[in-house]
């Protein structure tokens, strides 16, 4: 008895002690050195008398197909020496007119073969049997061409030699030649083009792979472009798509929560730290990776998308007037095609946060790049067929690039904010205000535009309240009017944007809000209440796309041509208290205003009436979706 349950548990042990060794996992790399050790070992011959001209011809003449199975199996298994396989690709070039479709595993096992690290005789004996064989034979196209972009994927062997988004100068080298064979397939097949781009949808790596194998990705399709600018519409569209995947799984809050662990960390490690010895050790960190993977793939994706429209934007400096206008139509024509990608697939997704930044940047290498994109998002805001959604999110557009902007002329500034009252005091003359639905859902649109003008006027009201002839436009807007009427928009305004709006009208006598707004908080005061949690009127839900960059190799595209807020001569005036400058900020606070700077805007006098308004705002910005406007000094 006792001997058999020795035995069992000797069996149990052996047992586990065998599976844990068969269930042993290797890395990639660690089976590809185990299979080419293998091979080394084991090695099929290829007989001399049977070469691939004796396979065709015994599958021609006697129907045997022994003899092709085996060499493609002697394809399949081996790594051909360079001689054998100039041998092989040289004899079935003589043959490709009688490669039909029952000698497909022969020919595809003769595509899949590796040859971009072999000699230059080779590449070039194999593009010529690729092409040769694909113009011949429309059956092998698909796959040929499927061949071909997988090779533009990095592997894991080979992701040590790209550097963020540049590759080597070996692996520049084999690239070249896999687009210079692509580039021939599609001069000499018109049918190659759709082949192509079903194969670079399907092989977009998914996105949560390493960020070398995107990012290689991403380069080729780019590298395209530059020689078949045909497929810039369907390319560019495509890498917004997969670009606004990663950005949406990428979460303003996750990136900032892990930027900020990752200071605090630092802080912790060097507590003691003299001033001075303090200023030198801080160090440029926009060349170090974001902390967040997914948003790093997306940090090193955008890289790329600027360096090609800087590169693209800078060829051939134009000299003559031709030149600028051969220049300028295709900027236009770019333009167009961004503004295409912008409608179809970013501007329905909902709070998307940096790739948006794309035609931002574009537009700032022109103003008449500024204009064409704000007038395309103009034209939907006025367009009653347009949804409510698209309308809404179109406004959003607007007021944030112009807040954001620091290429906006004043000019184009005045206009837009004009256009906009204009168009709010048609609508409020429009309708009966005393009978028609007052809601937020019936009037969104309204609504929206009256917060834009608010949010852009306190945003740029340096410039806006610079001169007298700035605040004779100001006054010519009639915005009194329009926060009096009896939509009351400022109700739904976030509490941020109508404190600044209010701060700004009545330094300069354009507007007097502060009544509203405490009649507003009277109104939200006597809510009804559950577990001292507030259920405040309804607010408008609203983001702003050009919120701060956040990433960090990109960012130097973005930081030069970017406005930050700047506080407008009446904030100045007013001294912080000690009490205030001690505050301390982290990074990821929102930048909505904190109560000194609130307070900032209010007269003293009101001060302990409106201090049931800013614990109510305090309240109301706990249901409020939107991000920040950025009102901070």
């Amino acid at each position: 008895m006792a001997l058999n349950s020795n035995m069992s548990v000797f069996s149990a042990r052996t047992s586990r002690t065998s599976l844990s060794s068969i269930l042993k996992r290797y890395s990639p790399s660690e089976r590809d050195k185990t299979k080419n050790a293998i091979i080394n070992k084991v090695r099929f011959e290829m007989p001399k008398q049977k070469g691939l001209l004796e396979v065709v011809t015994a599958v021609e003449e006697r129907k045997n197909f022994e003899l092709m199975n085996e060499f493609v199996n002697f394809l399949n298994e081996n790594m051909l020496e360079d001689t054998e396989f100039l041998r092989i690709f040289n004899d079935a070039y003589t043959v490709i007119n009688q490669l039909s479709p029952k000698f497909s595993p022969l020919v595809e096992a003769l595509i899949s073969q590796l040859w971009t690290k072999r000699s230059p005789e080779c590449r070039k004996v194999y593009c010529d049997f690729c092409l040769g064989m694909v113009v011949a034979h429309n059956k092998y196209l698909e796959f040929g061409i499927e061949k071909l972009i997988k090779l533009w994927i990095p592997t894991e062997n080979t992701s040590d030699q790209w550097f963020n988004d540049k590759p080597s100068p070996e692996i520049q080298e084999e690239l070249q030649a896999i687009h210079h064979l692509l580039e021939r397939i599609l001069n000499a097949i018109p049918m190659a083009f759709d082949a192509t781009l079903t194969a670079i949808e399907t092989l977009f790596p998914y996105y949560k792979r390493p960020t070398y194998s995107i990012v290689g990705y991403v380069h080729n399709l780019l590298k395209l472009l530059e020689y078949k600018p045909m497929f810039s519409d369907y390319v560019i569209q495509l890498i917004m798509q997969k670009m606004v995947i990663l950005d949406v799984n990428a979460p303003r809050s996750a990136i900032e929560e892990m930027e900020s662990d990752d200071e605090d960390e630092d802080e912790d490690e060097e507590p003691e730290m003299f001033e001075m010895d303090d200023c030198e050790k801080k160090t440029d960190k926009t060349n170090e990776p974001m902390k967040h993977a997914i948003a790093h793939t997306l940090d090193i994706c955008m890289l790329k998308l600027f360096e090609f429209i800087q590169q693209k934007s800078s060829q051939a400096l134009s000299t003559t007037d031709i030149e600028r206008q051969q220049k300028l139509a295709e900027s236009m024509k770019f333009l167009k095609l961004l503004i295409r990608a912008f409608d179809d697939v970013i501007l329905p997704i909902h709070n998307t946060h940096h790739v948006q930044f794309v035609i931002f940047y574009f537009c700032s290498l022109k103003q008449s790049l500024a204009e064409t994109f704000l007038a395309s998002l103009w034209d939907k805001i006025r367009n009653p067929n347009c949804s409510a959604v698209i309308r809404q999110t179109s406004v959003g557009y607007v007021a944030s690039f112009l807040a954001r902007s620091k290429f906006i002329s004043i000019n184009i500034l005045k206009h837009y904010l004009k256009e906009l009252c204009s168009w709010a005091h048609q609508y409020i003359q429009g309708c009966d205000q005393y009978r028609s639905n007052g809601s937020l859902k019936a009037n969104i649109v309204f609504f929206s535009v009256c917060q834009a003008i608010f949010y852009v006027i306190a945003f740029r009201s340096k410039e806006l309240t610079g001169d007298k002839k700035s605040l004779l436009f100001l006054q010519s807007l009639h915005l009194s009017a329009m926060v009096t009427c009896n939509f009351n928009p400022l109700r739904v305004c976030l509490p941020a944007v109508a404190t600044a709006f209010a701060g700004v009208t009545r330094a300069y006598q354009l507007a007097y809000c502060h009544t509203i707004l405490e009649r507003n908080a009277r109104r939200k005061l006597a809510t009804v209440y559950a577990n001292d949690t507030a259920t405040p009127e309804e607010t408008l839900d609203t983001f702003f796309p050009f919120d701060p960059y956040l990433l960090k190799m990109s960012s130097k595209f973005i930081n030069n041509i970017y406005l930050v807020y700047q506080a407008s001569d009446v904030d100045e005036h007013l001294t912080p208290t000690p009490e205030s400058n001690n505050k301390s900020r982290k990074r990821g606070d929102s930048e909505m205003m904190d109560d000194h700077d609130i307070d900032d805007f209010i007269l003293s006098d009101k001060r302990q009436k409106l201090a049931s308004l800013a614990k109510s705002q305090e309240r109301e910005a706990q249901f409020n979706y939107g991000l920040s406007p950025g009102f901070h000094v």
